[in-house]
């Protein structure tokens, strides 16, 4: 990556009470202003076993910004590398997840000799929204309504899994949390008992000094 800073924005910041309605994985098309020298990247929080999709491309308005190529980079929340192209002026990237937390991809110019910035447009698509539904119709020859159940179906599906990961993860926190309480009460009760052993020590340290030079 090119040097000059790293911002990173999320994809989706929703209010608390919104949750339950945006849980299933879905679609976020952002557009990322690139400057003439740094990276602008995004990131997204996905669970395990969750189908990403994405399709990014340069918005060129002239010749010269038609010319110009950006380079693109993908890693999961261990840092392994999960796409990486250099010199394009689109693509696309697709995986399946393997670990929790977040996944960001990275851009940057390349081109070399821009001096100006340049805008991208993403479209991430993530689980339910990066399916194939017109496959899926064709297949199993349903069309209408029957689709469209079956689309809810799979988004009742999603939002499950999502909560039952939700409550795991907070199961998780939680025995973290114990733990820490249970290991800071031991140190607690540990620090006390050195300090009245210590404070035991110098009195009589202090007692046996004084009756040597015979103060007491």
């Amino acid at each position: 990556m090119r040097g000059g800073g790293v911002v990173i924005l999320r994809l989706a910041v929703v209010p608390l009470l919104l949750w339950p309605l945006l849980l299933a994985p879905g679609a976020a098309a952002v557009w990322l202003n690139l400057p003439a020298s740094g990276t602008k990247c995004v990131s997204e929080e996905i669970q395990p076993n969750v189908v990403v999709l994405a399709n990014y491309a340069v918005a060129s308005n002239s010749d010269d910004i038609a010319r110009q190529t950006i380079a693109a980079k993908v890693t999961s929340p261990y840092g392994n590398t999960l796409h990486n192209q250099e010199h394009v002026s689109a693509g696309q990237f697709a995986f399946t997840t393997t670990e929790a937390g977040s996944y960001v991809a990275c851009f940057w110019i390349d081109s070399g000799n821009s001096d100006v910035g340049l805008s991208v447009s993403l479209d991430w698509k993530i689980g339910i929204a990066a399916k194939d539904w017109d496959s899926v119709a064709k297949k199993d020859k349903i069309e209408g309504v029957e689709l469209e159940l079956t689309k809810l179906e799979a988004e009742v599906q999603a939002i499950h899994a999502n909560l039952l990961y939700l409550k795991s993860r907070e199961a998780l926190m939680r025995e973290v949390s114990e733990t820490t309480n249970a290991r800071v009460a031991l140190f607690s009760i540990l620090s006390l008992g050195v300090c009245i052993v210590v404070s035991i020590l110098q009195s009589w340290h202090l007692k046996s000094y004084f009756r040597k030079k015979k103060l007491i």
